[in-house]
C-alpha cells in the first residue's frame, strides 16, 4: 500500500547517513513498479497550465484540510502547516517551470500536462515526527490511491532547501518526465535514466546499499531510479555544496565533478532538463533558510 511505501521512503531519507550495508547485496533489477503514480491519465488539464492558485480549504484530499495548485502539482496540508511555507513551496515549483531562452515550450507543456493528467499530489507534514492517526488511515489510503503521490515534504527540519527541492523533483521525474520523456527519463529498464543509474552504481559513486530495507524488489528498483534522477538534477544545478547534504549515498558534490565522473548522467541532464525546467533562484530558496 502507498502509505507503507511513503513510510519506507521517509525512513531511509532520515537514516541513510547512519545505515551501512554491503553494496553487493543490492542490485538494480529490471522489474520496476509504477506503484506511486496513476497509470491512466484521468486528470483535467486547464487552458493555462502555468496557473498558480491560492491556498484554499478543501475536503477533496482527506485527512488534509487545505490545498494549493501550481503548474500541475497540488500541494495538500493540514492546518499545522504554515501558509507561508506552503506558498514558498508553490513558488519553488512555479520557478522551476519558468520560461527561459533554453525552454522548449512544446516539451515543457508535455511535462506539465502529464502532472495534471496523472493528478500529481504532494502532502506537506510538520516536522520529522509527523503521523497519520488510526482514524485517518482509511482517508489517507483513499487520497494516496486516487492520485500520483510518491513522497512528502516536511516543514521545519534540517536541510530544508534540499527537503523541498528533492521531493518536488521526485514527483516531477516520477510523473512528468516518466510520461512525457519516456525514452530518457522513464522508470523502465531500457531508458537512458536506467542506463546511467547502473553506470553510477557500478562505478561506486551511487551506493544503493541502504535500499535493501525495501523488501519488494520492483518498488526498490523504482526508488533507486527516482533517487538517482533527483541526484542528477540537484547536482547539475549545483545546489549541494550550498544547501547540503554533506554526506549521502551519492558521493559527487558539484556540477563539474558530475560532468567529469558521470558524463552520461550529465549529458542526460544537459540534453533534456534545461528544455523543461530551471533551477529555482536563491531569492526563493533562501526563504526556507530564514
Amino acid at each position: 500500500m502507498r502509505n507503507v511505501l511513503i513510510s519506507f521512503v521517509l525512513f531511509f531519507f532520515i537514516f541513510s547517513c547512519s545505515t551501512k550495508k554491503e553494496s553487493q547485496n543490492v542490485i538494480l533489477g529490471a522489474d520496476i513498479a509504477l506503484d506511486c503514480m496513476l497509470t491512466s491519465p484521468i486528470g483535467d488539464v486547464p487552458n493555462n497550465i502555468y496557473t498558480v492558485g491560492n491556498i484554499e480549504p478543501t475536503e477533496k484530499y482527506p485527512p488534509f484540510t487545505k490545498k494549493l495548485e501550481v503548474c500541475g502539482v497540488t500541494l495538500i496540508a493540514r492546518d499545522e502547516i504554515s501558509n507561508d511555507f506552503m506558498q514558498n513551496v508553490g513558488n519553488t515549483i512555479s520557478d522551476m517551470f519558468s520560461i527561459t531562452s533554453d525552454t522548449d515550450l512544446d516539451m515543457q507543456r508535455q511535462v506539465i500536462e502529464s502532472l495534471y493528467k496523472y493528478k500529481t499530489v504532494i502532502p506537506l507534514f510538520y516536522g520529522e515526527d509527523w503521523n497519520i492517526s488510526h482514524l485517518e488511515e482509511n482517508s489517507w489510503d483513499e487520497t494516496s490511491s486516487s492520485n500520483s503521490l510518491c513522497d512528502i515534504i516536511m516543514e521545519d527540519i534540517p536541510n530544508q532547501v534540499m527537503e523541498v527541492v528533492e521531493h518536488i523533483l521526485h514527483h516531477v521525474t516520477d510523473v512528468g518526465l516518466h510520461y512525457a520523456m519516456n525514452d530518457d527519463w522513464g522508470l523502465l529498464s531500457d531508458s537512458e535514466l536506467y542506463r546511467v543509474t547502473n553506470d553510477a552504481i557500478i562505478s561506486g559513486d551511487y551506493d544503493i546499499a541502504q535500499y535493501s530495507d525495501i523488501d519488494e524488489e520492483d518498488v526498490r528498483n523504482r526508488v533507486i531510479l527516482q533517487e538517482y534522477a533527483y541526484w542528477i538534477i540537484y547536482t547539475s544545478w549545483d545546489l549541494r555544496q550550498k544547501y547540503g547534504p554533506a554526506e549521502s549515498e551519492w558521493s559527487i558534490m558539484s556540477r563539474n565533478e558530475l560532468a567529469t565522473k558521470q558524463s552520461g548522467s550529465y549529458d542526460l541532464f544537459t540534453r533534456t532538463i534545461p528544455k523543461v525546467m530551471t533551477c529555482p533562484g536563491d531569492s526563493i530558496l533562501n526563504l526556507f533558510e530564514q
